[in-house]
């Protein structure tokens, strides 16, 4: 274990928490919107941690096996868990299909990372999905926020407001089309990268197969036993 890994454990361990903030209920009860505050704040220091990690792994040179299955099985977790709940909290802004969409674009990914893996190769983060990470995290706190205030009033002159909603149903909206964009992407180069893997193998069978005979016999033909001594 080292200082990258345990950071990533603490936002593993954000998880029960921000779900039982999000559910708590008669728990928050000091003043309006306390109970959602308290969760985007949760939600927010968990993402910067997803940062933090992995700048820190890469500058020591503690990247480590437990790292790298840790790190997107926390990122995984936290958006899951986020999205599930919202479910419940603020249906309005996060229905059932849209967390059935975003969620299962999480666990599409890491199978074809997991069978990249297996062939030999990476698939690398995408712009893309780069993307979709940052307008995720907007689109979370947004709706968390929403549940509590449509509108913040701005302290400026005049009868500015922060439009909380309108920016939820905006950054969800947005994550959708960015996940099933990004998913397509990562099929994409996972696609290519599987069928040169495939067409590299069947080449090098086809070699193997068709090396030039010594002394009339293909070399899978010798004998495999030494001749006994007579």
């Amino acid at each position: 274990m080292n200082l990258p890994n345990y950071i990533t454990l603490t936002r593993i361990a954000a998880v029960p928490l921000l779900i039982w903030i999000l559910l708590a209920g008669g728990h928050f009860q000091a003043f309006h919107g306390e109970r959602e505050l308290a969760a985007a704040l949760v939600f927010v220091a968990a993402s910067i941690t997803d940062g933090i990690d992995g700048y820190l792994a890469r500058k020591r040179g503690q990247i480590t096996t437990m790292g790298m299955l840790l790190d997107p099985l926390a990122d995984k977790l936290m958006i899951a868990a986020a999205f599930i709940t919202l479910v419940q909290v603020n249906p309005s802004i996060v229905p059932a299909w849209i967390a059935v969409i975003i969620v299962g674009r999480e666990f599409l990914v890491s199978g074809l990372r997991s069978i990249a893996a297996s062939e030999g190769f990476t698939i690398e983060a995408s712009d893309l999905g780069k993307l979709k990470m940052v307008v995720q995290i907007v689109a979370v706190v947004a709706a968390i926020l929403d549940h509590a205030w449509h509108f913040w009033p701005l302290p400026v002159p005049g009868d500015y407001v922060f439009p909380v909603h309108m920016i939820a149903l905006f950054a969800i909206g947005y994550t959708v089309f960015l996940s099933l964009g990004s998913a397509v992407d990562y099929f994409a180069a996972f696609w290519v990268k599987i069928d040169k893997s495939v067409t590299k193998r069947r080449k090098r069978r086809a070699f193997i197969l068709s090396r030039p005979k010594k002394f009339g016999v293909a070399p899978e033909e010798l004998p495999t036993q030494p001749p006994q001594q007579r």
